[in-house]
């Protein structure tokens, strides 16, 4: 009854939904019709010229009447601007002003619009009505047609298939009752005739047994689903809630416990380690007579772990703390933020309360030195916030250093298990000794912050009489902590020096010589202005795979300042271009920073805003000839074609950096090869005494007509043509002509997501290898792309691609769709593997890796023309390269 009476409520929704959707539906059509109707009518031949001549009703009176009988409208109106209708169903309407409103509808065709409105008409009802203009060829309104369609006309076809839609649903629910009493018959004989106190019952009884014995049981589908699982079986694997209908090998089992469950084949008493237990684990066919439609495995605990488990809990809780310290400590180049962090971190989970003091010169950015140097406190972090300890900013003691080294330099920490025996810590300060015992600190870990072998400070964990004493495995842990915390703290003191040093010096922030490669010939020249030195800049950035970045900048103002900045942003570019980031990314970056250059200025009060400064960066590509620019308010590039004429690319403009608040967009050009990219500043287009659109003008005079000309022939050319004799502003002009890398240069492979693929991979490498003649570097371009497409493969994801680039170097890059970047690590020695990267780096000249859209490139850099023959090395003299260093 129950699934009738839904059947019903649907047949019922369904009608109402038909009916509303054909009254929305015959509304569209009239619409459709109407204007269909009064466009055709306006764009007959000869309507414009009767409404135009001596007796327009006569002759398109007519006309209307045959197109409204013909199609079967309501009516065909033609009426003037001014209202008055020239043709009308109704002969005595002619010559009349229509009824409703029609200034608007006249504004509107005037400016070539129709109108579509629903009016009420006297006979017919609710009428869409459409009125189209009728324009003469000189773009004035001669007059409208109006035509009107009356919906219920529309209407009348659905409503002839509502009986039919009736009859449907009526049929629909005779079989759905006649379903539901099949299915209730068929159900009372698979159940034996039982009803459902019985089944109720049964399945009572079946719980009962089930959940009470003392083994797990797991019943499985014939796809791996887990179908039942048992208290028992509960505990013991610790399946979550919802652990029924998901595949097995997806719940978070022991691979050897999760595989047996999944390969579908009979184990008898095969022991497994499954959260800290040894099962033994029976599977079987649930109807091993009939076939195998699933499997039910029983699960029993054969052994007792609970002491032990205790102890692997604390070895977890100290792994997932060093992890967390890994991730927390560092995460800023400031070396009190980063004492601090190593605080928090190990309070409450290692220490109830954790002290960080530093020598005075480390955060300032120096090396300890000094003969006697204090030892000052920096950070301190507790349970509680009102501990007897010394305060942030007290000199904690005096330490005299010998050679550079405080004497108290050790490796390994100190362990104090019980203050109240540590007579050597009383006598330092025997008041405050007291103190702190009192306040209920009774252990306590030093350790040296040691890093690069310069002892930086030390790190103090204190433990209550509550938490118990620390032991000698705790102090492993602090000696951990302490070295992570440590590098990362002696990073930001090496940061803040380097800060601390920068210079500013006019000239020498520009590129003295620019960089060897092989996509561009480039030419470059810088004019100050009579003011001085300024903020204009430029930079050519080789990039791995046969890439070039070009950079062309403006810093606002004159002077120093000025020059100071630029070198900071050209620094800067530098920097972000070795991440390989795309034009947009790093004009992002760079916005950043130039806004917290000024935030900083403004903090301190001193300085020059850098906000407005603007930059161009391009990055092309000598392999497939394309060149990505984005550019953040610089002026736009011109392009030079091999056949002389000049072009200025669109290329969306960004903000000026600092201003922020607005993504930055790239163009792509296809450069041909002998083009030339000319990249420039305001100052050489614009002048006091020129407007920059002259000044383009002028640019592209200076460039067109000239097909052969040499880069540095062109920055000659240009600069003659355009640069006055006392330039008001200082100019940057880079011009580069560029190069498409042969063809037969370029080797690329796609390798499926297999092992057996690498093995092919490398004898189609040394064939490649041998048809360039660089037979000497095939042992060692093997082993590079080897462990770079084996890395593909295990850590990866298709699509996989190997490419070999000759050119200045052998590059050697390997794509996948994975983003994951693989980070370089030194293995033990009694470690299988972790040594791919290692041996990358050791054999290649430079290797990274970049994004794409879809995944990353891994590449490698191999010197063609150092002298070295890699050929003269064999596997064992590489591997042996691990012997003699530390792990």
């Amino acid at each position: 009854m129950l699934q009738v009476l839904v059947i019903v409520v649907l047949m019922i929704a369904v009608v109402v939904a038909f009916v509303l959707h054909a009254r929305w539906d015959s509304t569209e059509q009239a619409q459709e019709e109407s204007l269909a109707v009064a466009r055709t009518f306006a764009e007959s031949p000869g309507v414009l010229e009767a409404l135009d001549g001596a007796d327009p009703t006569a002759a398109l009176q007519p006309r209307a009447e045959a197109v409204r009988k013909a199609t079967d409208v309501s009516y065909v109106v033609v009426w003037r601007p001014n209202g008055i209708r020239v043709t009308a169903p109704e002969r005595e309407l002619i010559g009349k002003r229509v009824v409703r409103p029609f200034r608007s509808i006249v504004e509107r065709a005037r400016k070539g619009d129709a109108t579509t409105s629903e009016i009420d008409a006297a006979t017919g009802g609710r009428t869409m009505n459409t009125a189209v203009p009728l324009t003469r060829r000189d773009g004035s309104l001669a007059g409208l047609v109006s035509v009107g369609v009356t919906v219920s006309r529309v209407n009348q076809g659905v409503k002839n298939q509502l009986p039919v839609l009736l009859m449907s649903a009526a049929g629909a629910l005779v079989l759905a009752s006649g379903s539901s009493a099949l299915v209730s018959r068929r159900l009372r004989r698979q159940t034996h005739g039982l009803g459902p106190t019985q089944m109720t019952r049964m399945y009572e009884h079946h719980d009962a047994v089930l959940h009470a014995v003392r083994e797990g049981v797991l019943i499985l589908d014939d796809e791996g689903r887990l179908m039942l699982a048992n208290s028992e079986a509960r505990r013991l694997l610790e399946l979550p809630e919802d652990a029924e209908g998901r595949p097995v090998d997806r719940l978070g089992l022991d691979a050897g416990m999760a595989e047996l469950l999944a390969s579908g084949r009979t184990a008898s008493d095969e022991v497994h380690l499954a959260g800290g237990r040894l099962l033994a684990v029976n599977v079987r066919a649930t109807r091993p007579g009939e076939g195998a439609p699933g499997r039910v495995a029983t699960l029993r605990d054969t052994t007792e772990l609970h002491a032990l488990e205790g102890r692997a809990e604390v070895a977890r809780e100290r792994l997932r703390l060093l992890y967390e310290a890994g991730v927390r400590v560092g995460t800023t180049l400031d070396v009190v933020r980063t004492a601090e962090e190593l605080t928090q971190v190990a309070v409450p989970r290692f220490a109830d309360y954790a002290t960080v003091e530093l020598l005075d010169p480390v955060p300032r950015g120096e090396e300890p030195t000094a003969a006697r140097t204090d030892m000052r406190r920096i950070a301190v972090s507790g349970i509680r916030a009102d501990p007897p300890l010394h305060p942030v900013g007290e000199v904690t003691r005096t330490v005299t250093t010998a050679r550079g080294e405080p004497e108290e330099e050790r490796v390994h920490g100190v362990l104090e298990a019980d203050l109240r025996k540590a007579r050597q810590w009383w006598e330092q300060d025997p008041e405050r000794a007291r103190r702190i015992l009192g306040y209920g600190i009774t252990s306590l870990i030093t350790v040296p912050l040691r890093a690069r072998g310069v002892v930086l400070g030390a790190v103090d964990f204190w433990r209550t009489e509550e938490r118990g004493a620390y032991s000698e495995d705790d102090l492993a842990i602090a000696e951990e902590l302490a070295a992570r915390a440590a590098v990362s703290i002696d990073n930001a003191r090496r940061y803040t020096r380097e800060n601390a040093m920068a210079v500013t010096l006019q000239r020498s922030l520009l590129p003295r010589g620019l960089p060897d490669q092989d996509a561009l010939e480039v030419a470059t020249r810088y004019r100050p202005t009579r003011a001085g030195v300024g903020g204009d800049w430029f930079d050519v950035i080789p990039l791995p795979g046969a890439r070039v970045a070009l950079v062309v900048g403006d810093v606002v103002g004159h002077g120093l300042h000025a020059a100071a900045t630029m070198g900071r942003l050209r620094t800067a570019v530098l920097n972000f271009s070795s991440l390989d980031l795309a034009p947009e990314e790093l004009l992002a970056h760079l916005d950043e920073l130039v806004d917290r250059i000024d935030q900083d200025q403004a903090m301190e009060g001193n300085g020059e805003a850098v906000t407005g400064a603007t930059c161009l960066y391009a990055i092309y590509d000598s392999v497939s000839g394309r060149c990505t620019v984005a550019r953040a308010g610089h002026l736009g590039p011109a392009v030079v074609r091999p056949d002389g004429t000049v072009q200025f690319p669109e290329v969306p403009v960004g903000l000026p950096l600092g201003l922020g608040g607005a993504p930055f967009e790239t163009v792509e050009l296809r450069l041909e090869k002998d083009s030339r990219l000319v990249l420039y500043t305001d100052g050489l287009v614009e002048d006091r005494d020129r407007d920059i659109d002259d000044g383009l003008a002028q640019l592209e005079e200076a460039l067109s007509g000239h097909p052969g000309r040499s880069p540095e022939v062109t920055c000659g050319a240009v600069l003659d043509a355009l640069l006055p004799a006392e330039p008001s502003d200082d100019v940057a002009l880079l011009v580069a002509r560029t190069r498409v890398l042969d063809p037969a240069r370029v080797a690329q492979w796609d390798v499926p997501r297999d092992s057996g693929a690498v093995a092919p991979l490398r004898a189609q490498v040394t064939r490649k290898l041998a048809e360039w003649g660089l037979e000497e570097v095939a042992f060692t371009t093997e082993l590079i792309l080897s462990e770079l497409v084996t890395n593909a493969i295990r850590y990866g994801s298709e699509p996989i691609r190997a490419r070999l680039l000759y050119e200045r170097h052998l590059t050697c890059e390997v794509s996948d769709g994975n983003s994951t970047s693989p980070h370089l690590r030194r293995a033990a020695a009694t470690e299988e593997g972790g040594r791919g990267l290692f041996l990358v780096a050791q054999l290649a000249e430079r290797w990274g890796t970049r994004y794409t859209t879809h995944g990353k490139v891994m590449w490698t850099e191999q010197n063609l023309h150092n002298g070295a023959s890699p050929q003269d090395e064999d596997e064992e003299s590489l591997l042996d390269q691990w012997d003699d260093e530390p792990l």
